[in-house]
């Protein structure tokens, strides 16, 4: 049984982009209202007097989009100042990026994984569901901050859609050849856009690999990073190509994560809704601290029997949301 010590944290269930595998079009989303959110003293407790006393040390701050969470350098700056902290990471779709670089970096922030879907500007824009000028340039110009301010690694994530943006999976490979930038190709999964998924499917990732080994070769050993992706080079590339495979190759055996959502509920598995906890609710209550961790650890011991492979056993329809509300 691996050890879940990585904690993925949700900061704000809102976005201000509304990317179609994650925020399709027409779908009725309810957003927590501000009452209902973790506050940042809520969160920090949370943190320090529950989840890293029961072996959570890896932080990654998601969404839907951290950088429009009010306090998220101050946030930044106290997870960082955790002494028991080991590694912490945030996702982004970068749009605010360039203005906020410099700060999250000197608050303690070193990792950061960006969206990228496409490096066409129709494309982008028609993916993130935005009408009007052009929002591909400004998300470019967060990457290009976010490599001069010196974040290493910096990842780029690309949700490949049939159809949409695979047709680039070549060009989006090639940015790892000049630059230390980890490319991750990530499989369209059937949460959050039902509809598109059943319209368009999803590229496996060996497909992928077979492309970039036509092209340029492939290194064949892999490496095993922090999380599910399983980690390739092209030959005398400065950067590394991922390619996270949920839907052809189940990785749920070597999970190491849970969620943590804005309104401050507990997640084993993004694709399984059993066992989730409501923290915020115990917290609000005034249940013991020293309770709420018997909770948490009691729902990790749990945690190998809740996972994608054992879905269809567990309870549905108790927190059913989209991919930006969850987190990701």
């Amino acid at each position: 049984m691996n050890q879940v010590d990585y904690l993925r944290i949700s900061l704000v269930d809102r976005c201000n982009f509304r990317c179609q595998y994650c925020m399709p079009e027409g779908a009725d989303l309810t957003y927590a209202l501000q009452q209902n959110l973790l506050t940042q003293d809520e969160l920090l407790l949370l943190l320090h007097e529950v989840f890293i006393p029961v072996g959570f040390t890896r932080f990654r701050l998601t969404g839907g989009e951290p950088l429009i969470r009010p306090g998220i350098v101050d946030i930044v700056r106290a997870i960082a100042q955790f002494p028991e902290t080991k590694d912490l990471s945030m996702t982004t779709n970068a749009f605010l990026l360039a203005g906020m670089a410099q700060e999250l970096y000197d608050a303690g922030l070193r990792r950061i994984n960006i969206s990228l879907d496409s490096l066409q500007p129709d494309v982008f824009d028609a993916i993130i569901g935005h009408h009007g000028r052009s929002r591909w340039q400004q998300v470019w110009d967060g990457i290009q901050e976010a490599y001069r301010v010196g974040f290493s690694p910096l990842k780029l994530n690309v949700v490949v859609i049939p159809g949409v943006n695979d047709q680039e999976v070549l060009d989006l490979a090639a940015l790892s050849i000049d630059r230390e930038w980890h490319v991750r190709f990530i499989e369209f999964m059937p949460i959050g856009n039902d509809y598109l998924f059943s319209d368009r499917g999803w590229v496996s990732s060996e497909e992928l690999r077979q492309r970039i080994r036509d092209r340029w070769g492939l290194t064949d050993g892999q490496v095993r990073g922090n999380g599910p992706a399983d980690v390739f080079k092209i030959p005398g590339a400065k950067g590394t190509l991922g390619f996270i495979s949920q839907m052809s190759e189940c990785f749920c055996d070597r999970c190491n994560r849970m969620r943590f959502s804005a309104d401050g509920w507990l997640r084993p598995c993004l694709l399984n809704e059993t066992g989730q906890l409501d923290l915020k609710a115990g917290l609000r209550s005034g249940v013991p601290l020293h309770e709420l961790r018997q909770q948490v650890r009691d729902l990790l011991m749990l945690k190998p029997e809740i996972n994608y492979k054992e879905r269809d056993s567990g309870t549905t329809g108790t927190y059913s949301r989209t991919m930006s509300q969850i987190g990701g």
